[in-house]
């Protein structure tokens, strides 16, 4: 199969040089013509390196505002980046955004490569920015670990040819490739409306695009009626890791969506929604159903001093069964929401809170945010929690089945119970506690065991079954019969 180009993501604190990196690298003046030299939009830019040694000399850059976007993207299921580039002032060192940014590449889990700009300035200290990094569980070269670290001038362009070249060889490691006969699928980074009416902005990951081809994005369908490139030229198809526009769709389909041609299937969700009121109870059998390996109480943590941060943290980070993602000084922004959407976390703020437009997000990606203005009550209620989830997983990897009641009926005096199995198995004879809402109502035994009116010794997942218990319980409809081992 062929090889396609590397999609890079340039995330970092603002004013540390995202744009101006980018700008120096396409040789045009990107940062100077937009509002304050700040990126206002996404934008994708693809860039011809000639440097030899390579199976691809071509990379695509997606230039975006902040870390925001990118955790935006990866929210709604698109994994559009390859590898991230985290870009650091060579003097200001780590700031709240590239702190916030170390998280989200985290969560990503993509290769990345740490840019020390700003290296031509008297002040620079690249040294102090690789120590600082240790404090995030970033081991650069040179100091234990693997993560490439390139000095860097993105005004001068001083070290950004050793910079492409890192970029080339971690997608060389990575044998990117891409399958031409394959079905199409893009992923739409920015929507917009002018004159030609309905703009998507996308990268293509596999397969090839045409003018003429009938694409779906979500229930939308259109037939492309333009593909224009970077460049703003009109061109006849496009090639995996190529970013273009294309025109056609009437209605406007979310950022992050998928573009195909054949119909979105509506999958299944794998995960139970977290509940979506702020400062919600913690719901325990929603935070069990995350597809962890191991389960733990993942956090995003705002405060509004390092002071109390420094105290929470050290509190919590002896529970081993809290994981705190991301602990920062500030407000609740949308960019915590998607963090922990993207991750299954919950976001607390101490003496913070989120703003109307993040409570409105909050609800819409369900995300619970919890707020404390008492330090005891927040260590208290977290760990309580972390405790209990703990205590529930050691149970679950005792637990031998589990059965959903869905009926009552009484058949010749004797009260018989209508179940779908859920998990694992169940046999008659076996000891059984009955829960409901998630709490432990009491215990009994299954005494008789029918399927169809036919007695049988066991059942597993998804059959139904007739169940008689001794002692009898108050049973009802929802409750939930398990056999724990």
């Amino acid at each position: 199969m062929p090889s396609r180009s590397p999609v890079v993501a340039i995330l970092g604190h603002v004013d540390h040089g995202k744009t101006t990196l980018l700008d120096y690298i396409r040789k045009s003046h990107i940062a100077s013509g937009e509002h304050g030299g700040i990126t206002q939009k996404i934008g994708a830019y693809e860039v011809e390196t000639h440097i030899k040694g390579y199976s691809i000399n071509k990379i695509t850059f997606i230039d975006t505002p902040g870390h925001e976007a990118f955790s935006l993207l990866r929210a709604r299921g698109a994994n559009v980046a390859d590898i991230a580039i985290l870009i650091v002032d060579a003097r200001d060192s780590l700031m709240p955004q590239t702190i916030e940014s170390i998280s989200h590449i985290k969560s990503a889990n993509i290769p990345f490569i740490v840019a020390i700009n700003k290296i031509d300035l008297e002040d620079a200290n690249p040294e102090k920015i690789k120590n600082d990094l240790l404090k995030y569980e970033v081991l650069v070269e040179g100091k234990g670990g693997d993560v490439p670290v390139t000095p860097l001038s993105a005004k001068t362009g001083k070290g950004v040819d050793d910079l492409l070249e890192t970029i080339l060889f971690i997608a060389s490691d990575k044998k990117l490739q891409y399958d031409k006969d394959a079905s199409p699928k893009a992923y739409i980074i920015e929507t917009k409306k002018d004159r030609r009416g309905i703009v998507l902005s996308a990268i293509i990951k596999d397969g090839i695009l045409t003018v003429g081809d009938i694409v779906y994005a979500q229930e939308k369908k259109a037939r492309i009626r333009s593909l224009i490139n970077d460049k703003g030229q009109q061109v006849s198809s496009v090639s995996p890791s190529t970013p273009f526009e294309l025109l056609g769709f009437e209605k406007t389909p979310e950022v992050g969506s998928t573009i195909s041609t054949t119909p979105e299937q509506k999958e299944a969700e794998t995960t139970t929604p977290i509940s979506s009121n702020v400062d919600a109870k913690f719901d325990l059998a929603q935070i069990m159903a995350t597809p962890k390996e191991e389960k733990k109480l993942s956090l995003v943590i705002k405060s509004d001093s390092q002071g109390s941060l420094e105290a929470i943290n050290a509190a919590l980070s002896k529970n081993e069964h809290v994981d705190i993602l991301l602990s920062a000084v500030g407000d609740i922004h949308k960019s915590d929401v998607f963090l922990a959407k993207t991750t299954r976390a919950i976001v607390i703020g101490f003496n913070v809170k989120p703003d109307p437009e993040t409570k409105d997000l909050s609800k819409q990606e369900k995300v619970i945010i919890k707020t404390y203005s008492v330090i005891y009550e927040l260590l208290d209620e977290l760990n309580e929690v972390a405790d209990l989830l703990q205590e529930k997983e050691e149970q679950e990897k005792s637990l031998k089945g589990e059965a959903k009641v869905l009926a009552l009926f009484t058949i010749e005096g004797e009260k018989v119970f209508g179940v779908k199995m859920v998990k694992g198995k169940i046999t008659a004879g076996d000891e059984l506690q009955l829960h409901r809402n998630d709490n432990l109502i009491g215990k009994t035994r299954l005494v008789s065991l029918q399927v169809r009116a036919k007695k049988v010794q066991e059942v597993k997942k998804d059959q139904e079954s007739g169940m008689v218990f001794s002692p009898p319980l108050d049973i009802r409809v929802g409750d939930m019969v398990k056999c724990i081992l």
